[in-house]
């Protein structure tokens, strides 16, 4: 039903206004716009930020007597500016005119954002305004905005305002203001014919050049109408005001089309000249919009997951759809970028790229597989930046940042800002190495859900195979323990960066770290025995791989060390856990009311979560979400050690009671590993991570950008969680697991080129074969494996 792919607010309120521009931000994988009021620039309660994928500039910054480089993701040109006002009368502002009504409506099944509202100024002149806005997916240069006005109860001479503004900086996240933040330079405005104002700015470092052209046209029902037409410029700005009788009760129509072109484009002669081409080929709003609504309709096809459990989660559901599509869509395939952790949505993390990929691709894998590609060609194309840092740090192999941005070069602040205390703060954090495990562990599941072996020969097991090499000379062996052992990293938890007391940065023997590492080391193995001989002769010569190596590998995948404490039964977050101080949950509970962020709270009271046992999110209990019970178990044999049922459900136990939640991917994780343990507190968990954005549980952090990570964690959750999904001995597998609470799920699904769609109910499971590139396929049901062929559908018994 259509109201299922709406979100809708029924009030202007100021305060709110940052949040629900994150929520409504429009994008189509190269560019995105914020949600804000068209009428406003930038201030405290408005903040029109204009994102394009890969947009990244440095700058520079003296900051406690040091003087810091940061790259951030830049706040491009502001086109949305459009306002109005009866002649000699005060511009629209929804602060200072009396508002009648106000709606405002995200329509994520066509890509519209629509603003309804009925204002009356100072001279009680009512007016009706119905605003529509796209970014289109059919056209990843363009974007429209219209405004539907109607005087209602006076007529004579209207003023509209319209402008391309350059001004612009970075100004969206209060803990980054005191870092540089002017990132453009103004090179050009021109007017065009009459209607077509072009701006062209630079980025200072970067040297990205962006070019908009915006067309702005009155309309009444007979076609265009003659208005008068004054333009300003300035060097970053360029604005006109048309001036046209109107007519009480008539309504007319405002449009603004936009074209963005930028020297990163390919196919292009130069930005301003391609913008302005392209603006004077562009047809009307409706008709740009009808191919925008027809690409959204094909989207839509493929992404779509369909919940019957209540409009409010469904509609939930598919907002985090909704925004992984305007973050990445068939737009970005070749586009040389990555997945930002914040989406295109703000500057948060300045933009930046982390390990959120491990929660993103396997919704991508099984219905868009073509984009993951594209973004697993990013960490291809930064091979070389990633050997350097291996280099450079005495390692070999390849080395990838912890944050990445534009030339993947390590992009961790040196120092960070507690907002709590005020003080500027040494961050860590780039420690985090586990991030090559997942890159890793996404390029093998990849292959996996698309058979893609021209890939994973000449590029995935490049990365792969450089990512074990790293992790083979990082590892040391320990001639008492007859093990290998990995030092001076940091696990997802974050928190903990140091050993109490000690200036040495870094933790030895991460469980997590080491358990991927050795996984990573014996699926590097099987992917040269998978991969075609010639091939693999040709990467262990470029790699410098020799059978020595390969021993060594063989010999770390199964002597890896895993610290454990309490009788052997509790898995350590790393080598020396136990012996931290047990964390007073209560009193601190009662003392905040807010504990997310327990490390801004105890840096303020000059204390550490290096002293506690406290998480800020699963550690440990990441392995039970990048592996089945089952695999992790065999995983652990091959180590050496026992993994029991009952060892599992102590360390989810354990380490529940000592997580802060302070990240929203944790919410995520732990509702997936309660699954299997406790229905209850897992759907409870779902529902928490579906509002986390669109109520910005964290009280401030959504107005800077969503959380693109926890949003592909719902959908995950949904797909492999709760239908059971997953791939297996070449097998895709369906193993439904509904809560009580869903009574059916229904969606498509890619698998080696299969698309298949799968009905899940408490009684039943159906599942049919659409079409394909081959007539037949293997689907696994429970634990036996069924043979289908080309549009057949099967029904499977649940009850016994």
């Amino acid at each position: 039903m259509m109201e299922n792919f709406c979100i809708e607010y029924k009030k202007w309120i100021p305060e709110n206004q940052k949040l629900r521009e994150a929520i409504c931000t429009l994008g189509n994988g190269y560019f995105a716009t914020r949600g804000a009021a068209e009428e406003r620039c930038n201030d405290k309660m408005n903040y029109p930020g204009t994102y394009l994928a890969g947009g990244y500039n440095r700058a520079k910054t003296e900051i406690s007597g040091k003087m810091i480089e940061n790259e951030d993701f830049v706040n491009f040109p502001n086109w949305l500016y459009l306002s109005f006002r009866p002649e000699d009368g005060k511009w629209l502002n929804l602060d200072t005119y009396k508002i009648h009504n106000y709606v405002q409506t995200l329509d994520m099944k066509q890509g519209i954002l629509i603003r309804d509202m009925r204002v009356e100024d100072d001279e009680g002149r009512r007016t009706h305004i119905i605003s529509r806005r796209f970014v289109s997916m059919h056209y990843k240069h363009r974007a429209g905005l219209q405004w539907k006005i109607t005087p209602e109860n006076w007529d004579g001479r209207i003023e509209i305002h319209t402008q391309l503004d350059g001004t612009v900086k970075n100004d969206g996240v209060p803990r980054y203001r005191k870092l540089e933040s002017q990132h453009l330079e103004p090179l050009e405005t021109k007017l065009s014919g009459k209607h077509i104002m072009l701006l062209k700015t630079r980025t200072t470092q970067s040297k990205i050049v962006i070019a908009q052209a915006a067309r702005t046209k009155v309309y009444d029902d007979a076609g265009e109408i003659d208005v008068s037409i004054t333009t300003h410029r300035q060097k970053d700005l360029i604005g006109q005001k048309l001036k046209c009788n109107v007519k009480k009760k008539k309504t007319y129509a405002i449009e603004k089309i936009l074209s963005l072109h930028t020297s990163k484009d390919r196919a292009i002669s130069e930005p301003m000249l391609d913008s302005e081409k392209e603006i004077n080929r562009s047809r009307r709003f409706d008709d740009i919009l009808s191919d925008n609504v027809l690409s959204y309709a094909n989207l839509w096809r493929r992404a779509d997951i369909n919940i019957q459990d209540g409009d409010r989660n469904q509609r939930l559901l598919r907002l985090h759809i909704f925004h992984m599509l305007q973050t990445v869509s068939l737009n970005t395939i070749n586009l040389d970028v990555g997945v930002p952790a914040r989406g295109l949505h703000g500057e948060a993390y300045r933009g930046h790229i982390f390990w959120d990929e491990l929660y993103i691709f396997p919704y991508l894998n099984m219905r868009l597989p073509e984009i993951t590609r594209s973004l697993l060609m990013y960490r291809y194309h930064r091979l070389g930046e990633a050997r350097y840092a291996a280099r450079k740090a005495g390692y070999k192999g390849a080395m990838f940042p912890w944050q990445s941005g534009s030339d993947g070069r390590e992009e961790t602040q040196v120092l960070h800002l507690n907002p709590k205390s005020g003080r500027w703060l040494p961050d860590n954090t780039h420690l985090q190495r586990h991030v090559n495990a997942a890159i890793a562990y996404n390029v093998w599941n990849y292959f996996i859900a698309t058979d893609d072996q021209h890939f994973l020969s000449y590029f995935g097991a490049k990365i792969f195979l450089d990512i074990a090499s790293f992790w083979a000379s990082k590892a040391v062996f320990n001639m008492d323990r007859e093990r290998y052992e990995i030092h001076g990293v940091v696990g997802p938890d974050e928190y903990h960066t140091s050993y109490p007391g000690t200036e040495k940065q870094g933790l030895d023997n991460n469980a997590y770290t080491n358990v991927m590492v050795a996984w990573v080391l014996q699926k590097a193995l099987d992917i040269l025995d998978l991969i075609e001989k010639n091939r693999r002769d040709e990467l262990l010569k470029e790699l410098e791989i020799d059978d020595k190596e390969l021993e060594t590998w063989k010999g770390i995948s199964t002597k890896m060390v895993v610290p454990f404490h309490d009788d052997e039964t509790i898995i350590s977050q790393f080598e020396g856990y136990e012996k931290l101080k047990e964390f007073p949950w209560e009193e601190y509970r009662k003392k905040y009311d807010n504990i997310q962020r327990l490390d801004r709270i105890l840096e303020s009271e000059e204390d550490s979560p290096n002293n506690y046992k406290a998480s800020k999110q699963a550690d440990v209990l990441m392995l039970l979400y990048v592996f089945s019970k089952e695999k992790l178990k065999g995983i652990f044999e091959k180590l050496g050690y026992a993994l029991t049922d009952d060892m599992i459900k102590q360390n989810i136990d354990y380490y529940g009671e000592r997580t802060s939640h302070g990240s929203t991917l944790s919410r995520f994780v732990f509702s997936w590993i309660l699954m299997k343990y406790d229905k209850l507190e897992s759907w409870e968990g779902f529902e928490r991570l579906l509002i986390s954005d669109f109520e910005d549980v964290q009280g401030g952090t959504t107005p800077e950008g969503i959380h693109l990570g926890a949003m592909a964690g719902s959908l995950d959750l949904v797909q492999r969680g709760f239908a059971g999904l997953h791939v297996q001995d070449e097998v895709l597998w369906i193993k439904p697991n509904l809560p009580d609470t869903i009574k059916r799920i229904k969606f498509r699904v890619k698998y080696h080129r299969h698309w298949i769609m799968v009905t899940v109910e408490h009684d039943k499971l159906s599942i049919s074969f659409d079409e394909g590139w081959s007539n037949k396929v293997n689907i696994g049901v429970i634990d036996k494996v069924y043979e289908f062929k080309y549009g057949e559908v099967k029904t499977f018994d649940l009850t016994s």
